[in-house]
């Protein structure tokens, strides 16, 4: 596969072309410090310096749908006179919320997104067999690169900041109009940094992290701000990680997630890219509205408590809270490091026969490395079902709906009420490390409980 062409540019203007993966800043005060959102948004708004609060017609490089969100994208498409789409590569269709169709008006959805697909001539429309969960797919075919600007018709779209790109989610309409035009206005967001520093302590994740970050700022922390992901303890976070703390940006009402590619992004970007990005980073005199800091050393596995993302506590002080139902997977925790995590706890053991246990690989190609490396008959030797790629029971769609009265334990991103099935049901929240144990002991619960010391 041809290597892309990577520039690294600490301000707008690019570094030449440089094919190491070490990043090189330079050694002089920036005229006009910015922070690695505004750079990003500048450069695809042909300005050299923009502000927060400043409204800019953005260039885009990707949009997204989903089988729920693009059927009305593609008709607002079409009432606006579009005829074509701005560029048949830079438009992606994903059906994987309803997908395997659940039903016929679900079946009905995917046939509208088949159907665009086919007229539009697109290059990415990942049906069934090829599909995915979108947020896991897309940076798996690299098909989001650092640098740029991508948009979805889905609120988890800021997932893609942890490659290094300004991502966020539109409505349909908005998405409607970027796929016949290319371009979009935003509000240059303020930003927050989050420093992260410290040793991590075990079975804690990056779901871990956001979790107690979103418990310490709340919902509504972030309101149309960009979070800054930064420190040595991020620096050492591994992709699937970081995906995971980007997508949950959102949780706490930001506009999108970021983090400086790194070593690590450009390990895990250079084999899949297939044309050439740009690399920006703050610079280090840059405004930010607020910076905090967290000492990971100090954080243990989170759970989030019915029925918000903020109501975090440690496990450790959750009590016996009894389960029905458990599922490891979704755009947050559906990664291969996630099911690897769920294996290593659940090798060997049964889990509790009082609940049902789901895991949910979120891409064809994890799905597949998860068989191979002998993840899958762990999991259904412990008396787990699996289900095919699929946001599925994330949003009480299927494969995991709730009744009145249950209460599931889940790896996925949202627990508001009636989420999951029921609204009269419960959802809890944590990484794939505390779902597994708990999935054995029947009740939430830490993983050294299940797995020793030692």
């Amino acid at each position: 596969m041809r290597k892309a062409l990577i520039t690294f540019a600490p301000c707008p203007m690019p570094y030449a072309p440089c094919p190491m993966l070490h990043i090189r800043k330079k050694n002089m005060k920036a005229k006009h410090p910015m922070t690695i959102t505004e750079k990003i948004l500048a450069a695809h708004a042909g300005k050299k310096r923009v502000c927060p609060g400043e409204l800019l017609n953005v260039r885009i490089d990707l949009t997204l749908a989903n089988d729920i969100t693009a059927p009305l994208a593609i008709k607002a498409f079409n009432e606006i006179g579009a005829k074509k789409v701005f560029h048949r590569d830079r438009v992606v269709l994903v059906p994987d919320h309803f997908t395997p169709a659940k039903d016929i008006l679900s079946a009905e959805q995917c046939q509208v997104l088949r159907k665009f697909a086919k007229s539009q001539h697109l290059t990415h429309f990942f049906e069934i067999g090829q599909c995915g969960i979108e947020h896991a797919l897309l940076p798996e075919k690299g098909l989001v690169l650092p640098g740029e600007v991508a948009v979805g018709a889905d609120s988890h779209t800021c997932t893609y900041g942890a490659l290094g790109a300004f991502s966020t989610g539109v409505g349909s309409t908005d998405l409607g109009a970027a796929m016949a035009t290319g371009r979009l206005w935003f509000k240059v967001p303020e930003s927050i940094q989050f420093i992260y520093y410290g040793k991590i302590n075990p079975w804690v994740s990056g779901k871990d992290l956001i979790l107690f970050t979103i418990g310490a700022i709340g919902v509504d922390g972030a309101l149309y701000q960009a979070m800054e992901f930064c420190g040595e303890t991020i620096q050492r976070l591994s992709m699937a990680s970081r995906l995971t703390m980007a997508n949950m940006a959102i949780e706490a009402g930001a506009k999108n997630g970021i983090i400086e590619p790194d070593e690590i992004t450009l390990q895990f970007i250079q084999p899949r890219a297939k044309r050439p990005f740009r690399i920006y980073q703050s610079d280090k005199e840059a405004h930010y509205a607020g910076v905090k800091e967290y000492n990971t050393s100090k954080i243990h596995p989170q759970v989030a408590l019915p029925h918000l993302p903020s109501k975090v506590k440690d496990v450790r002080e959750i009590g016996k809270t009894e389960i029905d139902q458990v599922i490891i997977g979704s755009c947050t925790n559906g990664h291969l490091d996630d099911l690897r995590v769920a294996a290593k706890i659940l090798k060997g053991r049964k889990i509790a026969p009082s609940l049902r246990l789901i895991i949910i690989p979120a891409t064809q190609e994890i799905y597949r490395q998860a068989l191979k490396e002998g993840f899958l008959d762990i999991f259904l030797l412990a008396g787990a079902v699996i289900s095919p790629p699929t946001c599925g029971p994330c949003l009480g769609g299927h494969m995991g709906v709730l009744a009145e009265g249950e209460r599931a334990l889940a790896t996925t991103n949202r627990n508001f009420r009636g989420r999951m099935g029921h609204v009269q049901s419960e959802v809890y929240l944590s990484g794939p490390a505390v779902a597994a144990a708990s999935a054995v002991k029947g009740r939430i619960c830490h993983p050294e409980e299940v797995v020793k010391k030692g």
